[in-house]
This record gives C-alpha cells, structure tokens and sequence, in this order.
C-alpha cells in the first residue's frame, strides 16, 4: 500500500481545512517545497498536491508550485483542484505531474473527463469520488450532486477508471479514523480497483487495517501536521510491510 502525504495550497502556503470548509483554514508552512523535500528525505516517494485556489477558481492556480516540486524533488506528484479543461490538464502535465484528479469535472462533463481517460490513459487519470452521506461532493467539496458514491464509481470502473481516490468530507480532517465501511462496500464491488483511501486517518494503527482491505494507496494529511503519524513511523511502517 502506497503513502502518499498531501499537501493542500492556499496563496501559495501549506494549509489544511476542516470538512473542505476554506473558513477553517490553518496554515502549516509558508514553503510546500520544505515540506516536500522533508517527505522525501523520509523515504516517501509519493505526493498528493491539491490547489485549493484552484478548486476555487474553477481552473488551475498554482502550476509553478508543481513545477517547483516535481523538479526540486523526485517525488511522484498526483494533482488536483480546479481541472475543468483540456489546457488546465495539459498545464498539468506540462507542470510535471505524474498523474491528475478530476472529480467535479467527472460529473459536471463527462464526456470531457472520458476523453482525457482516452488520450492519456487510465493510469495517468485518477477519479476524484469525494462524497458526503454517500452523495458525491463536488466544486471543492461546496455543492452536493444527486449521485450516489457506490454507482459513480461503478460506472466509470467499466468506462476504463482503475484508479479512484475516495474522501468521505465528514471525515476530513477529524482526526478521527477512516470510512473503513465505504471502503470495504467499493471494494466489494471493484475488486479490481485501486482506491486510494483519503480523510480522517488519525493514527498508524489504521494503516494496516486499510492495507489489509485492499486499499491500493492512502493519503495522509493534518495527522502528519498535526504530529499524530511522525514521518519515522511511516517509514517504519514501510520497512515492515515491504
């Protein structure tokens, strides 16, 4: 299972909110490349970047930032927030991310989302399924769609998707566990799937619990900010399920 700390950009700054809400901003680190470089130094090799301005925005903001990260680090960048058009993910691209994530544009143009599943490739586009009481969350987590979690996915699995990251946004930043039951539902499902786990993950007790599901990947955030997983155990973790 892959670790794949995030970092979440705000005027250029290392922040984390609250349940998506941008009111409950708290700024972590005035220099996300300082933050990046600290993960690789651990043996991370993995980094969930989110544009927060961009989400906002509807189109992408912070492209000099990922510049910055995927030249000054080797660390293998995921991208998101605020991917609504072909020139927003060929910036992207252009930025240096290794892959992108697209979740509000999923719903909103599908036809857009398939044809970049089509031109770049399945491993390249990651499903962004952030829901709230099982109803697929979009527009940086502000508006909820009439969509349920379990069928979106479903339905773009058998459109090619291989990999999806899930975020239940009442878990969000609780520093209170996982959704360990919605993950166990999706893969029930998808056996095939590669779900990135994402929201809540407070401890690294929980870590082999969502390997032990089946979890292709998990995403760790404010818990590492927060010092509730130090960037040593996390390594520990990895020398031992290696």
């Amino acid at each position: 299972m892959r670790l794949i700390p995030a970092i979440d950009i705000i005027d250029g700054q290392c922040v984390r909110l609250t349940k998506g809400n941008y009111a409950t901003k708290k700024v972590y680190n005035e220099n996300p490349l300082e933050v990046a470089k600290m993960f690789q130094d651990s043996g991370i090799n993995y980094l969930h970047l989110v544009d927060l301005d961009g989400a906002k925005a509807k189109h992408i903001v912070n492209y000099k930032i990922l510049e910055l990260l995927a030249t000054q680090t080797h660390l293998k960048i995921d991208f998101g927030g605020g991917l609504k058009s072909d020139d927003d993910l060929r910036i992207a691209f252009e930025s240096g991310a290794h892959q992108v994530t697209g979740g509000s544009i999923a719903v909103k143009k599908p036809n857009v989302f398939e044809s970049w599943i089509d031109t770049y490739g399945s491993e390249k586009i990651i499903l962004g399924a952030d829901c709230i009481q099982g109803k697929i969350a979009i527009q940086g987590w502000q508006e909820e769609s009439a969509l349920e979690v379990l069928s979106f996915i479903k339905d773009y699995s058998k459109k090619g998707i291989k990999n999806v990251i899930c975020t239940d946004i009442s878990k969000d930043g609780m520093l209170q566990g996982p959704a360990f039951e919605l993950y166990t539902s999706i893969l029930n499902q998808n056996p095939a799937l590669n779900l990135i786990a994402s929201g809540g993950v407070s401890c690294i007790d929980e870590l082999p619990k969502l390997k032990a599901l089946g979890c292709e990947g998990v995403i760790i955030g404010k818990a590492i900010y927060e010092g509730k997983i130090t960037l040593k155990g996390l390594e520990e973790f990895q020398l031992n399920t290696n």
